[in-house]
């Protein structure tokens, strides 16, 4: 009997454990909006001059325990027409961790000799899923948890694609190819199904006293939750090299963030509020990202 009511307490947990997820991906990270959009577009690896280090953290402020976490390294350069990276991706969520690390490699095509350009980019690499047994409270022999667990490493990747100009930029990917090729009954409403957006930078000012404005919008898909529209505007100070970042979501919830550079570092900090559905639960994510450009 006991057995039989730990396993029915178990997989409620799950389910109560994927809705907190579900809610968690409805923020997407913060420094994919502008500053490090490799994160959320492979064919944006090496965008930027020079061989480039991002790391960052986000937290969600919550009194809630096991409330979702998440950080992330990425690696990326320009080889003349080539951007390679590598980016590490885990996240938690209640009993449920997730570890991902891919390699990427995009073709960088010029179309004209104003350098507008279109990207092609892909990753791939391995995706792990974990219960964190020793956070349950009870018998962690449970044969639901021990089938979790024994599931292999599985292969999962994005593609995407861009066009750049000087001021215009448009994407779109598709992120998650495992779920998107072969749908698992684990993920029944965690994972984002496209990515698109466009942007357009707009210059004032006369030389180190340049201010550019960068409008954005972009729209969003998750399984099993209404699709998501961001849009949000970055301001960069060239002259104090400063930058301020704004978003607001169709979740109802806004981003606020701070960007400064001193010579080759770089560092951003990001508040976003609690979606509707989690405002009564949680005070919002904080994130935080460096970043680091090697070489000249």
């Amino acid at each position: 009997m006991k057995a039989r009511q730990l396993k029915k307490y178990l997989l409620l947990g799950l389910c109560l454990m994927g809705s907190v997820t579900v809610k968690a991906q409805l923020n997407s990270l913060g420094n994919s909006f502008y500053q490090n959009q490799y994160l959320s577009n492979p064919a944006m690896a090496g965008m930027n001059e020079g061989l480039r280090l991002n790391v960052g953290l986000n937290q969600q402020w919550s009194a809630v325990p096991g409330s979702p976490s998440a950080q992330f390294i990425t690696l990326d350069h320009r080889l003349e027409k080539v951007g390679v990276g590598i980016s590490l991706y885990a996240d938690k969520a209640g009993l449920l961790k997730r570890t991902r690390a891919v390699a990427t490699y995009a073709y960088y095509l010029l179309l004209n000799e104003n350098e507008d350009q279109l990207h092609f980019g892909i990753s791939l690499g391995a995706l792990s899923e974990r219960l964190a047994t020793e956070e349950i409270n009870g018998s962690i022999a449970d044969v639901s948890v021990q089938r979790f667990n024994e599931r292999p490493v599985v292969m999962d990747g994005d593609f995407g694609i861009a066009y750049t100009s000087s001021n215009l930029t448009i994407q779109g990917t598709l992120p998650n190819l495992k779920n998107f090729l072969k749908k698992e009954r684990y993920n029944t409403a965690n994972w984002t199904t496209f990515f698109s957006s466009i942007s357009y930078r707009f210059y004032t000012g006369v030389g180190t006293q340049d201010i550019s404005i960068e409008p954005k919008i972009s729209f969003r898909g998750v399984r099993g939750y209404d699709n998501i529209i961001d849009g949000g505007v970055n301001l960069t100070f060239t002259a104090i090299n400063l930058s301020a970042t704004a978003i607001y979501h169709s979740t109802e919830s806004i981003s606020m963030g701070l960007g400064f550079n001193y010579k080759k570092l770089s560092i951003l900090g990001l508040y976003t509020s609690g979606t509707s559905a989690l405002q009564g639960y949680s005070s919002g994510n904080f994130e935080i990202g460096l970043g680091y450009r090697f070489g000249k």
